[in-house]
């Protein structure tokens, strides 16, 4: 599986990152297992009808068993201190990236993109690399060129967005898709198309102790993809201006 990152107990959480081991500190369900037990976990990635990417596992005891399905949400906007409607989806592998790009479409023909990455960030958190005006069907074939990665790789993320709508399109490092916007019901269109169930009870991987994956073929392939989209970084290490 590469190195591992390990997050506990929020959707989006920012700490508790890990590499390589279980901090015996921290209370885990990995903490007792041998060699072998966690590798048989890791090595398993179908429950029930729901394949999981490469990118993520849950838990030893299963307290959330990964599935199907969208759920409703808010978000707080600090900045406009606005409630922001959010549907959240988990979709099999099967259909997952195809659901993605279907997603997109609603946006219009020129979007912003955002990178995130947490590659050799550890407990650091993640970076976000901007591109902004990019036409939507030359994302969208750049995207196919990198599905493999995007799909499978546990420290990458995306997010697509209109600022003019303003709509966003997140395809977060667990792969989870997460709608942000006004009048999101052509999103859940697609999502039912795509034969998800709104279980607005549903817990999601990230909602319990889970574990990320990646490896060096997919920290190349980022910078690749980082290349295709023009994105850049200068010296310092921040995003020119464009």
């Amino acid at each position: 599986m590469g190195f591992l990152k390990q997050f506990f107990n929020d959707v989006f959480p920012e700490d508790n990152v890990l590499h390589e081991e279980i901090a015996p500190k921290v209370a885990s369900s990995f903490q007792e297992l041998d060699e072998h037990e966690l590798e048989a976990h890791l090595g398993i990635s179908r429950y029930g009808s729901f394949t999981l990417t490469d990118a993520v596992r849950p838990a030893y005891d299963l307290n959330v068993v990964p599935s199907a399905g969208f759920r409703h949400d808010t978000y707080r906007d600090e900045s406009s201190n606005q409630d922001v409607p959010v549907v959240m989806a988990a979709v099999s592998r099967e259909c997952l990236f195809d659901t993605l790009m279907e997603l997109l479409e609603p946006l219009g023909p020129v979007v912003d993109v955002v990178l995130e990455t947490s590659h050799e960030y550890g407990a650091a958190g993640h970076q976000d690399l901007y591109r902004e005006h990019i036409d939507m069907p030359i994302l969208q074939s750049i995207l196919w060129d990198f599905e493999d990665m995007l799909v499978n790789d546990g420290c990458t993320g995306l997010a697509v967005l209109n600022p003019k709508t303003p709509q966003e399109v997140q395809f977060d490092e667990h792969k989870l898709l997460i709608v942000y916007g006004q009048k999101l019901t052509p999103y859940e269109g697609i999502l039912i198309d795509a034969g998800l169930n709104c279980r607005e009870e549903m817990k999601f991987v990230t909602e319990a102790e889970h574990v990320h994956s990646t490896n060096d073929e997919y920290i190349a392939r980022f910078e690749e993809l980082k290349m295709r989209l023009g994105i850049d970084m200068n010296a310092d290490g921040e995003e020119p201006c464009y």
